[in-house]
């Protein structure tokens, strides 16, 4: 399972209006890359024949099931704060992440 709070779901809601993709769900995608080996990656795009459908705060994630078992029981936040790094994953199955918060091994 994948949540989101509720700063995060606010921030997808707005960024699907700002985009003109109200209805598209979240795509949330592991790839190859970064510098620790893997990569987050986010996007707004049609489900495919494989995703696994997740509706979390309101919001509706596809995920390949490639991508999924990576990130079983992540959490996504968002923080918008003088610091702020934007959006901030917490993935229980990372054995280690890169400073930037954007890749993990």
């Amino acid at each position: 399972m994948i949540t989101l709070t509720t700063r995060a779901a606010d921030r997808i809601r707005a960024m699907q209006t700002e985009s003109n993709a109200v209805g598209k769900p979240l795509r949330v995608l592991v790839e190859s890359g970064g510098c620790s080996g893997f990569q987050y990656g986010m996007s707004f795009d049609v489900e495919k024949a494989d995703d696994q459908k997740i509706e979390s705060a309101g919001v509706q994630i596809v995920m390949d099931p490639s991508s999924l078992a990576y990130m079983q029981g992540c959490s996504i936040d968002f923080d918008d704060g003088l610091q702020g790094k934007g959006f901030e994953i917490n993935n229980p199955n990372a054995q280690s992440t890169c400073g930037c918060g954007k890749s993990f091994n």
